[in-house]
């Protein structure tokens, strides 16, 4: 049966995270599969993801691909479904890939924003898309900081204890924090590219950069909390709605992915 790869973006305010739940429609994965009964007819179609967001968390490029008969032209199906789904899902490319395509051997660069408002009272236009902070955030501090996550490590101590992985080593290829002016109100990102991410991974770094920011912790006291191991040694998960999965790229492309 002929393989859909599809390119999205979402805002994720109003969803339970990407993945389908039986217990709640409200998914992106959910209300996209729903968009391509409605376009083909078809019913209990099954929508996977390269990256399950996490409930209110927003992507720019994340991938998905379903299974279908449609006659359909793989490069059109993203018109069809922009026109079945709600505003805040867009479909960005659509194509045809082999049919037993899936992302298991696949190796993904992905990165991740987290957008955090500074300043003495909320921007009611951010409130969807940031996290507000209005304490004066150490900049330099945290840039440090982040630079001691950069690399190859056991990033058990950024995931959430619940996570059930084989392994919690990942690596980072860069780390930032990006600063649109020295003192508030002003916005700061943290983006951070790599090859994996943990359950709450990026969110529990970002909560951890800005204990260093506030002066609870030190930039040098993120090497010891990678030693311990420990998720209760780290700084707290940062709220949803600043994380957007900025960009994702296949970075393989072999005989042994083909479809790419």
């Amino acid at each position: 049966m002929p393989r859909i790869l599809l390119r999205i973006a979402y805002d994720g305010t109003e969803y339970s995270g990407f993945q389908r739940q039986i217990e709640t429609p409200r998914t992106i994965a959910g209300t996209v599969a729903r968009a391509v009964t409605a376009a083909t007819g078809e019913k209990d179609i099954e929508v996977s993801g390269a990256s399950r967001t996490d409930a209110g968390v927003h992507a720019l490029s994340n991938y998905a691909w379903f299974d279908t008969t449609s006659r359909i032209p793989p490069e059109k199906f993203s018109y069809v479904l922009n026109s079945k789904l709600p505003e805040d899902i867009r479909v960005i490319e659509s194509r045809k890939v082999a049919d037993d395509f899936t992302t298991r051997h696949l190796h993904f660069v992905k990165t991740y924003e987290y957008h955090i408002h500074n300043a003495e009272f909320p921007d009611p236009l951010q409130r969807r898309y940031a996290w507000f902070m209005h304490t004066d955030l150490d900049i330099a501090s945290m840039s440090d900081a982040a630079q001691h996550i950069v690399g190859e490590k056991d990033f058990r101590s950024f995931c959430n204890s619940k996570s059930q992985v084989l392994t919690t080593v990942r690596t980072l290829l860069s780390a930032e924090v990006i600063c649109t002016a020295e003192k508030m109100p002003r916005d700061i990102t943290i983006r951070v590219r790599g090859t994996g991410f943990l359950y709450n991974m990026v969110r529990i770094i970002v909560g951890t950069l800005v204990e260093v920011g506030s002066g609870r912790l030190m930039p040098d006291d993120i090497d010891t909390i990678i030693g311990k191991k420990d998720r209760s040694v780290a700084g707290p998960t940062a709220p949803p709605q600043g994380l957007v999965l900025a960009d994702m790229k296949i970075v393989v492309d072999t005989p042994e992915t083909p479809g790419l």
